[in-house]
């Protein structure tokens, strides 16, 4: 069974998961992570300004995990960056359902290899980034096999 996978779209949620300051830079993707706002933590977000505020981060019915992805002119022209996004992209549909830790949302970053790197090896990645984030789920391989 997989979890539910949503989009970061609003430029807040991806100023709050960088603020977080949690993140791992592997050879071929950064990884950032930030725990998903609680209800505890909604009356609190109501009283910052409107631009910490995420709708959709605070929604009841959101989805268990959220991610974004970004590149940035260091990965090359904007055909390598929409390569780079595009194999982000298939990677984390791929893997963060089954190996990432609901509750939490992702931020993926390209970086100049993310486009000629084997996808195994940025499989390899994604799941180290996991691991020494703490984030990993640990029973990704029970839900993998079955």
């Amino acid at each position: 069974m997989s979890t539910s996978v949503g989009r970061i779209k609003r430029r807040a949620d991806y100023l709050r998961i960088a603020a977080a300051r949690q993140y791992r830079v592997m050879p071929g993707l950064v990884l950032q992570a930030a725990p998903r706002p609680g209800p505890s933590q909604k009356a609190e977000a109501a009283e910052n300004t409107r631009a910490a505020q995420s709708p959709s981060a605070l929604r009841e019915d959101a989805p268990a995990l959220r991610i974004g992805f970004t590149t940035s002119r260091k990965v090359g022209n904007a055909v390598k960056r929409n390569r780079a996004r595009r194999r982000l992209k298939a990677l984390a549909a791929e893997m963060l359902p089954v190996h990432a830790r609901p509750g939490h949302d992702y931020v993926l970053i390209g970086r100049p290899a993310t486009v000629s790197r084997p996808f195994d090896a940025l499989r390899r990645d994604l799941v180290t980034a996991l691991k020494r984030l703490g984030l990993h789920n640990e029973d990704a391989k029970d839900r993998a096999d079955g």
